[in-house]
């Protein structure tokens, strides 16, 4: 990867004035070896328990310095390319640039790089065919928001923004390939790894995308990591099952024969009618499934009718079905239809429901989150993975665990010791920039542990050094 980015005329030095070496604020520590008290999956052979004390983690004290090394000379780079990007931010399906960035990068380092058919896009393998393969996935789109923040790499484009940090995911996953693709070089890769760069999260309908293209065909395993400004650097937010919610759009219109408020019995009430739908759906919906999926139907839009005297011809109103079930979320489109004909039909109105797939539940995979534990205990700290909650937000990574196993973790990007409240979604959303080199250390730790999880050699095959470039 080039020391230099080109920024369109446009400079930006990473940190400040904070002068960068290389190592996140506990590379120190990290440099001594982290330790495990039990192996967990992905243990490299070789470094098993042998009795009772503890044992050193996958790659050990040398995957560390190579992780150091190769920050060392990468790190005010990346940053740099983080800034480039969160300086021209691009919506879905238009991220042409960024999708070019990305292809530059990877094909300096003499790799060969797979733009989507729909031209934004596009994932990259690297390492052997033959073997486990694993996914590390980022998404590349920006959000409809107005930058807000006052700094050197704000955005110029009006009205758009990184405010998810999907900026932020795309220099990670970039990092830990270019690592990753210097052990491939030298023949230490068990295994594949494809690097997903994924367009229109936010949209969302990226990932169905990927996956038409073939993205995830012979994956065994995808992880992906993802910006949570309410942890501070250097920790991992880690939870097993789901961890965000299906998020779909309702759409439901009201229609009848309309009237004269003095005389609603000649007619069909149709506000009534549809006030009864608002409020009796919800309840009923909720009744049909298992409490613990948090099926909830939530109205964001009611609208019927123009003058005080007359009962309207149409109605409608709109909102979302959140859900942490797959199961529940695959019924609740019927369940839905055969609940509003139910109270339609009592107020003699006629219903129709549009009701428009978003994402499925995120379910996080316990292997794989055992992966992503071990794999931040050996590159971050015993201390680092943290529980992290729920969440009804969407998340389209929940479409690829559909089809394989795997985890989404929640990366602290939160300046450590820091009092000020922050949250996505918002136009002064930004990151403490020395979580681009943990995402790294982590995305790439992962990826090695579930390489040497799915190809362990027998004991008769000893791999020494293995994952050290």
């Amino acid at each position: 990867m080039s020391e230099r980015e080109d920024t369109d005329g446009e400079s930006a030095s990473p940190s400040g004035s904070e002068q960068t070496t290389g190592r996140t604020p506990f590379g120190s520590a990290m440099a001594q070896g982290a330790h495990m008290t039990t192996p967990g999956p992905g243990v490299m052979p070789g470094l098993e328990p042998s009795g009772g004390g503890p044992v050193a983690a996958l790659g050990g004290e040398q995957l560390q310095l190579q992780l150091d090394s190769f920050l060392a000379r990468h790190e005010d780079a990346l940053k740099l390319f983080r800034r480039d990007l969160h300086m021209h931010p691009e919506l879905g399906y238009a991220e042409h640039r960024t999708t070019q960035r990305i292809v530059e990068r990877l094909t300096e380092a003499g790799l060969r790089p797979q733009v989507l058919p729909r031209g934004t896009g596009l994932f990259c393998d690297i390492g052997p065919e033959d073997g486990p393969t694993v996914a590390l996935r980022a998404d590349i789109d920006a959000l409809p928001l107005q930058d807000e923040k006052d700094v050197p790499y704000k955005s110029t484009v009006p009205g758009v923004a990184h405010a998810c940090g999907h900026d932020v995911h795309t220099t990670m996953v970039l990092g830990a390939g270019l690592f990753l693709a210097q052990q491939a070089a030298a023949g230490l890769l068990p295994g594949r790894v494809r690097l997903l760069f994924q367009p229109a999260e936010e949209t969302p309908g990226g990932a169905l995308d990927v996956m038409a293209a073939g993205g995830i065909c012979g994956v065994d395993r995808a992880f992906a990591l993802h910006c949570d400004p309410r942890i501070e650097v250097g920790q991992l937010g880690l939870r097993t099952g789901p961890i965000t919610a299906a998020c779909d759009k309702v759409y439901v219109k009201v229609t009848g024969p309309g009237g004269h408020t003095a005389r609603p019995h000649l007619t069909a009430d149709l506000v009534y009618a549809l006030a009864k739908i608002v409020t009796e759906l919800p309840a009923a919906l909720s009744r049909r499934v298992d409490p613990r999926s948090s099926l909830s139907l939530v109205w964001g839009r009611v609208s019927a009718g123009s003058v005080a005297n007359a009962i309207p011809d149409d109605g409608i109103a709109e909102g979302t079905v959140r859900c942490l079930d797959d199961e529940a979320w695959h019924r609740a489109p019927e369940m839905m239809k055969s609940l509003l004909q139910s109270v339609a039909a009592a107020y003699d109105v006629e219903a129709s429901l549009e009701y428009v797939r978003g994402v499925p539940p995120t379910v996080n995979e316990a292997t794989s989150v055992q992966m992503f534990r071990d794999a931040s205990a050996q590159v971050l700290g015993e201390e680092a993975a943290v529980p992290t909650p729920q969440s009804l937000g969407g998340e389209d990574f929940g479409w690829y665990l559909e089809s394989i196993p795997g985890a989404l973790a929640r990366l602290g990007v939160r300046e450590p010791g820091s009092s000020g409240e922050y949250d996505l979604h918002r136009g002064d959303f930004d990151v403490d920039e020395s979580c681009i080199a943990a995402g790294v250390r982590v995305l790439a730790a992962t990826a090695l542990t579930a390489l040497w999880d799915g190809n362990r050699p027998g004991d008769q095959e000893p791999m020494e050094g293995a994952a050290i470039a």
